[in-house]
């Protein structure tokens, strides 16, 4: 069944499907480019590695930390509890999570040189934290460099990294072109749009091709079976504005 959306389906945001369906569209994009670039050029999916402690951390345990006093055990307060001598105080100890993210490189074969990085936005890019932190390691990096950058974000929150445009929409395409920096072209839209269709650079002077993202997610909305896993009585997370829910719930009924 078709997502009943005519742009991005912002039931997808919501956590519970955003992984997998950033995995899908990664591995989507790289099937597609393969099939509309020559032999010059290989397409790679790169993963890059972190440890978030963020408010996101797995913990060991129960959250609520107790205090061990002789036979009983009491949850911790305001008030000081003394402990006896040698005896432990039960503690939880967040456990940093190893976060693997995956990111797609199309590099030229002749000289193995990356020419264009394509980034799909997760959550952990968007707020403040140690994925932050590496995918702006990462971005400056390549902003630096020669290499094209291509950033898509599907995500309406958390905080966009800095464009300076007067309309950036709910979501947003970023293309990049290393020889034309600073200036670049942003493909904003909101949530009753279609996503748009976009170049992807490579050599100067060669055809550039472009890259159907709407079809592509409407591909793996389907593959997925999303309509079997969403229920679309419920709000999406994160929420819509008054505005776009009513019209959401328009379009849903």
């Amino acid at each position: 069944m078709a997502s009943p959306f005519p742009g991005m389906n912002p039931y997808l945001e919501n956590p519970e499907f955003w992984s997998a369906v950033h995995n899908r569209l990664i591995v989507a994009i790289a099937d597609d480019l393969v099939d509309h670039l020559s032999e010059k050029y290989r397409v790679e999916i790169e993963k890059r590695t972190y440890f978030s402690n963020d408010d996101e951390t797995l913990l060991v345990g129960i959250p609520d930390v107790a205090v061990v006093t002789g036979r009983t055990t009491e949850a911790t307060s305001g008030t000081a509890t003394l402990l006896s001598p040698g005896q432990p105080q039960k503690v939880t100890v967040p456990i940093a999570e190893e976060v693997n993210e995956r990111y797609l490189e199309i590099r030229e074969v002749a000289t193995g040189a990356v020419i264009t990085v394509i980034e799909v936005l997760s959550p952990k890019n968007k707020r403040s934290g140690e994925g932050r932190l590496a995918y702006e390691r990462k971005r400056n990096q390549v902003l630096a460099s020669a290499t094209h950058l291509i950033e898509i974000d599907l995500l309406r929150s958390g905080q966009p990294f800095p464009i300076m445009g007067k309309e950036l929409g709910d979501y947003r395409i970023l293309v990049s072109r290393g020889d034309q920096r600073p200036s670049a072209d942003l493909y904003a839209f909101r949530l009753r749009q279609p996503i748009p269709s976009v170049p992807i650079p490579l050599l100067a002077g060669e055809e550039e091709p472009i890259v159907d993202l709407q079809k592509l997610l409407n591909y793996i909305y389907e593959r997925g079976r999303y309509h079997l896993a969403i229920d679309y009585t419920q709000p999406p997370l994160p929420p819509l504005s008054e505005e776009d829910a009513q019209w959401a719930k328009t379009l849903l009924a």
